[in-house]
């Protein structure tokens, strides 16, 4: 038996660099990022280059695994899509971030998945010092026990991570 929930592989934004992208490998503007938690209720924050900027949103899946790890998920048509697009600039992205329903994402990727990681903890670090009026080594230190990595894709061209902060677990 399945349970589906389901979740959109690719959302995001033109990058900056002039050119033809493919929408395959994620980056900093976001692209297929395949976090099966960035479902219902999910604010996705990308940083935008530049004004009049497109969006992009497709590859809809039934169900996946952290990491997709085989190239593949349950993929499937969705008919209806109800999203609400708002340029917010109070906030200065370097990467995506993501608010659930149940806490924090923040997202790292590269070819190297260490370095992936890097960056996903390194803005982990920044949004922790936001929240919480921290500083940087506080916010370390909160994180070695708060913050759940985990294994965000492998199969599209660069591997990502994304650092976790549930809501509730720093009062």
């Amino acid at each position: 038996m399945l349970l589906c929930s389901s979740l959109w592989g690719v959302l995001g934004v033109a990058p900056k660099e002039a050119g033809v992208h493919s929408t395959s490998p994620p980056r900093y503007c976001g692209g297929n990022i395949d976090c099966k938690e960035i479902v219902k209720g999910s604010s996705l924050f990308l940083p935008i280059s530049f004004e009049d900027t497109l969006f992009s949103i497709g590859d809809g899946h039934a169900l996946q695994g952290d990491g997709e790890i085989s190239s593949t998920a349950i993929e499937c048509p969705m008919d209806h899509v109800d999203i609400t697009l708002v340029v917010r600039e109070d906030l200065q992205l370097t990467y995506p971030r993501a608010k659930t329903p149940t806490g924090w994402i923040t997202f790292g990727f590269d070819d190297d998945l260490d370095k992936a990681t890097e960056i996903a903890l390194a803005d982990m670090l920044s949004l922790m010092t936001q929240l919480y009026s921290i500083s940087r080594t506080e916010a370390t230190a909160l994180a070695s026990v708060t913050v759940d990595l985990r294994i965000t894709q492998i199969v599209n061209g660069v591997k990502g991570v994304h650092a976790i902060l549930n809501d509730g677990v720093i009062r």
